[in-house]
């Protein structure tokens, strides 16, 4: 048994020895602050610089002098986003790795030391690249991602409008489905104009109303209007109109990168009608399915369940259409978040899921919870059965990753999908669960006999 031990102990130190070899021999870790820059190299001590332009073109010509060919750096914040610019450009191999795949290290704590931690990991090869989209990429990212925070903003002075309206006893959000629809602009233009005639007001609601609302509506307007909280509400709704302006601007930025992006690029010959978008915040730009389909080459995404010419745009924003990064779709949903998480350790069961936040990922979830409320599609109803099972945040991510998959088929290999129908997939799924209890009964020397009406 001894024998046996040591032969055994031999064996995973030479195993050791083959996997902890060192692959990258002229690697240097990059430890960025806010004011300072730490660069450990493997000949002489590590040097600290500063975060200003100067200091980087330093840093980086101390690189260069070290005979460095790869350096490796933590995402910290937007801080290395310049730095990480600076170094490619002049053709270095760069690594942004993830923070939680360096840390847990007891005794490193200071910068120096990270550093050099960094540098030593990324020697053995122990560290993944975090995914950079190409520049093209980056840059409809940065306009979307601007965009997307200047709905959050006006959405939150649509909430301050709600108090201001609140405080004076005045329920007009709760008769009407948006306030900042025609009815509800036209209602709040006459209120800070001092109309107060509950009737006038009501008769200034569009046509489309419903007539029945037409009472409600009159005592909701009825309210105690007092001057501090109409000058609130005044300033809550130029706020909102402020951010309803920068997001056109937005717009025309997106329309402008389109057009240039597909100027040389033929236009797709087969165009297929863009689904209808009922989103407020969708993009107001003209011939946009048409750039979309000219910018995927020609893969229209609109035929996969959950997507629309704006949930595309906003995908292709965080993915981009090369495929290439993920060798498999099983790479692109772990990547998503969305791959399933044993969260099981022998026989116990943990309960801390992890804490990883993708705009990618987040964005196919809510493609998954409008589909799961669709009654005439197939994922809607495996997204039903999945949660009458194990409940809706299962289900959620379960046809998230179902979306995912296929989205990542046709940017690869481009394909038709075709939707078989809520009805063809019921079929199928009873005749799977028809065939599993055949063969359990068959099992136990049993035969199913079908009930007669």
């Amino acid at each position: 048994m001894e024998k046996k031990k040591e032969k055994q102990k031999k064996k995973n130190i030479e195993h050791q020895k083959a996997v902890l070899e060192r692959i990258r021999l002229n690697a240097a870790g990059v430890d960025i602050g806010s004011e300072e820059i730490y660069v450990a190299t493997t000949n002489g001590p590590v040097k600290h610089f500063s975060t200003f332009t100067q200091g980087i073109r330093k840093s980086l010509e101390h690189i260069n002098a070290q005979g460095v060919d790869s350096v490796v750096m933590e995402t910290t914040g937007i801080y290395w986003w310049p730095i990480y610019e600076a170094y490619t450009a002049e053709g270095l191999e760069v690594y942004i790795v993830n923070a939680c795949h360096a840390k847990n290290v007891p005794g490193r704590k200071t910068d120096v030391l990270d550093s050099e931690w960094l540098r030593e990991l990324h020697t053995f090869g122990l560290l993944r690249s975090s995914f950079i989209p190409e520049t093209s990429t980056c840059k409809l990212r940065s306009y979307m991602r601007l965009r997307q925070d200047h709905i959050g903003m006006a959405a939150s002075h649509v909430q301050h409008m709600q108090k201001n309206l609140d405080v004076m006893n005045i329920k007009l959000h709760n008769v009407i489905s948006s306030l900042t629809g025609k009815s509800g602009m036209l209602i709040i233009e006459a209120i800070l104009a001092g109309e107060r005639d509950t009737t006038r007001l009501a008769a200034l609601c569009d046509n489309r109303i419903d007539k029945k609302k037409l009472p409600d509506i009159k005592l909701s307007l009825e309210g105690q209007y007092k001057e501090e909280h109409l000058f609130g509400l005044r300033q809550a709704l130029n706020l909102w109109r402020d951010y309803q302006s920068k997001i056109k601007e937005c717009d025309v930025k997106i329309e402008l990168f389109l057009k240039e992006m597909t100027k040389n690029k033929p236009k797709p010959k087969e165009l297929i009608p863009p689904k209808p978008i009922s989103n407020p915040n969708k993009l107001k730009i003209e011939g946009l399915h048409e750039m979309l389909m000219a910018y995927t080459d020609g893969r229209d995404a609109g035929q996969l369940p959950g997507f629309n010419d704006y949930s595309l745009i906003r995908v292709i924003s965080e993915t981009g259409t090369d495929m290439s990064p993920w060798p498999t779709e099983k790479h692109f949903t772990s990547w998503l978040n969305l791959a399933p998480w044993p969260n099981n350790s022998g026989k116990k069961k943990k309960t801390r899921r992890r804490k990883i936040q993708n705009r990618a990922g987040q964005m196919f979830r809510e493609m998954a919870r409008s589909v799961g409320n669709s009654k005439y599609q197939a994922l809607g109803g495996f997204y039903r059965r999945i949660k009458s099972r194990h409940g809706a945040r299962v289900a959620n991510k379960a046809a998230a990753r179902k979306i995912a998959v296929l989205f990542y088929r046709l940017m690869k290999y481009g394909f038709d999908y075709v939707e078989h129908g809520l009805e063809e997939y019921e079929k199928k799924y009873q005749e799977r669960i028809l065939k599993s209890i055949t063969k359990k009964a068959r099992q136990f020397g049993m035969k199913l006999i079908p009930e007669v009406a």
